[in-house]
């Protein structure tokens, strides 16, 4: 560890060393990329640089306790020993973890695909309510939300939401929602107070850049047809939605939200191209696209990786067993004691795994 430990700090000398350079703050896209390696260094740096002085204040307590004549002198300096030797352990630690391997998908944008499973209309309901959350989720972060496609059902909910979270570390957040959502209550059609049981998948996808992957236009099959659903003006009078068949794989992308058939395009591509990389990530471990069903499983009401309870108030996070009871607080975009739960199980497992 240690000897990596000593590349990191030759790296990010070098990296300061070019930063500081006036010929390269005239390249915009190197300067990007070394300011990137800059503050992925330095926080490494700075826990090594911590650890070395605990190490040596530790060895001088140690020297200075052996050779005190004083007991009370000869105490303190023990002490003092004893919570540099604590301090080491701590930072050892910190330093441990801060080696870990970075997902290469943490820093990009995301796509959240939101679709009603078990529960007929009430599982409906439930992915407007996720939905709503994922939204307040990425205003209280400052990521900037987008909905790239819908399918209203007409009582309020949804069929499917995709939407696009956009800001730095994205995905190193919102990775973790991928799965089954159970929802538990009492519907307002139900007379007699009976809870329901529904349950809506998440699917969780790293946004690709354009020249990620390369789409032939000669693999794609571009469909048109008039927008469905709750009309407006033009939505529902012009031939706006459009269909993407991406002929190699059989993946199926349909954009309806926008009047402009060039906006549902582009959108439709988006997704598209996400759920590519998707499979291109995930080629030596299964076939095309079965990550992204493992995520999401068959929507079973017996699959759940977190359960919605209203009438306990409670939001129950299954994979790392944290119960939060306050469901309208969750239910408002206030992840974080979640996501920060399942982030620290992945490191610590990542760190017994290492």
């Amino acid at each position: 560890m240690f000897e990596r430990l000593s590349e990191i700090r030759e790296k990010a000398a070098e990296v300061e060393k070019k930063l500081s350079d006036p010929a390269v703050i005239s390249q915009q896209d190197l300067l990007a990329d070394l300011g990137r390696q800059h503050s992925e260094l330095a926080p490494i740096v700075r826990a090594l640089d911590a650890y070395e002085q605990a190490r040596q204040h530790q060895a001088d307590a140690s020297e200075l306790a052996s050779g005190a004549s004083d007991p009370q002198e000869r105490e303190f300096y023990s002490a003092e020993q004893a919570s540099a030797a604590q301090q080491v352990e701590e930072l050892e630690a910190q330093l441990r973890e801060l080696l870990l391997p970075k997902d290469p998908n943490d820093d990009r944008n995301v796509i959240v695909e939101i679709r009603a499973a078990a529960g007929g209309d009430e599982a409906g309901l439930f992915v407007a309510d996720l939905y709503r959350l994922y939204s307040r989720y990425a205003e209280r972060n400052r990521f900037k939300s987008e909905v790239l496609s819908s399918s209203p059902t007409g009582v309020g909910g949804f069929k499917e939401v995709t939407l696009a979270i956009n800001g730095k570390g994205a995905f190193s957040r919102l990775k973790y929602e991928g799965g089954t959502h159970r929802v538990q209550r009492v519907p307002e059609t139900e007379a007699s107070g009976r809870i329901h049981t529904s349950t809506v998948t998440v699917a969780v996808l790293p946004e690709a850049e354009e020249v990620e992957v390369a789409i032939s236009p000669q693999d794609i099959q571009v469909d048109v047809f008039r927008s469905s659903g709750p009309g407006g003006q033009s939505v529902n009078t012009t031939d706006s939605a459009v269909r993407l068949t991406h002929i190699p794989t059989g993946l199926v992308v349909t954009c309806q939200d926008e009047k402009s058939q060039i906006q549902n395009r582009e959108k439709a591509m988006r997704i598209l191209r996400a759920r590519l990389l998707k499979a291109e990530q995930d080629r030596q471990s299964a076939e095309i696209s079965a990550d992204r069903r493992a995520q999401v499983g068959s929507g079973e009401r017996s699959e759940k990786i977190r359960t919605f309870n209203f009438p306990q108030n409670r939001v129950t996070d299954h994979r790392v067993g944290v119960s939060i009871h306050d469901l309208d607080s969750v239910l408002d975009g206030n992840l974080t004691p979640l996501i920060d739960a399942l982030s620290a199980d992945e490191r610590t497992r990542a760190l017994q795994a290492g």
